[in-house]
């Protein structure tokens, strides 16, 4: 009875809507499509399900898609933006949300009109919602930044953008993200922050902290990540190596490959050039270690660091070994004083215990929102791609007579 009464208040709400828009003025065909049940809900959604300001924030949306002339936006009016990848549908996340992307550069406003730039935004926002299921109301963005060098330019496009969203499209932002922003639109974001209807929907992520990631890079593309470790493919069959001796050690390489370490440097006769394990005679280990030669022999094998009165056995260490005292008594664990947690101090605001960590939650909380559209922001841009999610009357021809059709040859005999 519950469900049934909420939704019998839900339609009355909506009806109430629509008879305060016919009472001002008839509505048309096109307004009477767009003023669907779906729409004046979430016009009342976003007013807090008062009647009076859905109908008013309603009328006014009908007024500016008439003074922008949305039903006549055509994909060839923008077809220089188009070909570069200013603004597109780069696809859809796993919850069917298509997801765009605004690369738009600084010196664009500079040669356009603002006008040009708000139709090619509403172009953009209405194929996305072409593209949409039909239980799908929501879509993502993607702000690329880094394309800005004023951060009060960058500022003003991205509230202005937010403004007509929120003014316009209602209950149709699910996140937007703002990717490398210029060093001082943090500030400036602080203080408008307050201000802007969707700025909790807002987040600013960096492109920096995602390059470590495996998930979309290959080690191909990425050199460096290759292994240095020692192949045993690589290593040459024949037993004899080139002159690779010295007056103190020579270099050495052994057969077991799966030794901690392949090679080793000993302080054996350096005339030898054989591959193998060396004789553990006392002449064999070359001339006797004195201060002068003492570095090197830091850096030889740990064969090579036994004493001479006994080659095969390996110095522990350089000092002598102090023994542990013996255990005289054994301790009670219950006669053990573990430190006691101090108590809060009320004279503080409780705030700054957690405004810390909150700071920190915060900056993880929008990096692990952005991984799932990671991917849409580093995907190339296909032009092709995008006019084929375009329909009609928004694609324009192109959407109408697809370029990869090709017509056959016709004989005479077929025309006639």
């Amino acid at each position: 009875m519950g469900n049934k009464d909420e939704s019998q208040k839900e339609n009355e709400r909506t009806q109430a809507v629509l008879h305060l828009l016919r009472k001002q003025s008839p509505l048309t065909l096109k307004q009477e499509k767009f003023c669907n049940n779906a729409c004046v809900e979430r016009f009342l959604k976003a007013r807090g399900d008062n009647v009076k300001k859905a109908a008013r924030q309603l009328k006014n949306c009908l007024a500016w898609r008439d003074s922008i002339s949305t039903d006549h936006l055509i994909a060839d009016e923008f077809s220089a933006e188009l070909a570069e990848g200013v603004a597109y549908v780069a696809g859809h996340d796993d919850e069917s949300r298509p997801v765009m992307i605004f690369r738009i550069k600084q010196d664009f406003q500079k040669f356009h009109s603002h006008k040009l730039l708000t139709r090619l935004l509403v172009f953009t926002l209405e194929v996305a919602i072409q593209t949409m299921a039909k239980n799908v109301e929501q879509f993502v963005l993607l702000f690329d930044a880094s394309l800005f060098r004023s951060a009060s330019a960058f500022m003003n496009m991205l509230l202005a953008t937010l403004k007509i969203i929120a003014d316009y499209y209602p209950g149709r932002l699910h996140q937007a993200f703002v990717i490398d922003p210029p060093s001082l639109f943090s500030y400036l974001w602080k203080g408008a922050r307050p201000f802007v209807e969707l700025s909790s929907l807002t987040m600013i992520v960096s492109s920096l902290d995602f390059e470590e990631s495996l998930e979309f890079n290959d080690f191909i593309s990425y050199p460096r990540a290759a292994s240095l470790r020692l192949d045993p493919s690589f290593v040459p069959s024949n037993n004899k190596v080139g002159s690779c001796a010295s007056s103190r050690f020579s270099f050495t390489v052994s057969h077991h490959f799966d030794s901690v370490k392949p090679w080793y440097l000993t302080l054996k006769d350096t005339s030898t050039s054989k591959v193998g394990p060396a004789t553990t005679s006392l002449a064999s280990f070359g001339p006797t270690i004195s201060p002068l030669n003492a570095r090197s022999y830091s850096f030889a094998s740990p064969t090579a660091r036994g004493t001479y009165g006994n080659a095969g056995t390996v110095k522990k260490g350089f000092f002598p070994s102090t023994p542990m005292p013996q255990k005289t008594q054994k301790l009670d664990p219950s006669m053990i004083k573990h430190p006691r947690t101090p108590r809060p101090s009320f004279l503080q605001s409780p705030a700054l215990f957690f405004k810390k960590d909150y700071q920190l939650t915060r900056t993880e909380k929008s990096r692990e929102s952005f991984i799932p559209f990671l991917k849409f922001y580093r995907r190339p841009y296909d032009e092709m791609i995008y006019r084929s999610k375009m329909r009609p009357p928004l694609g324009g021809l192109i959407s109408i007579v697809s370029p990869q059709l090709r017509r056959g040859h016709m004989s005479v005999s077929q025309r006639f």
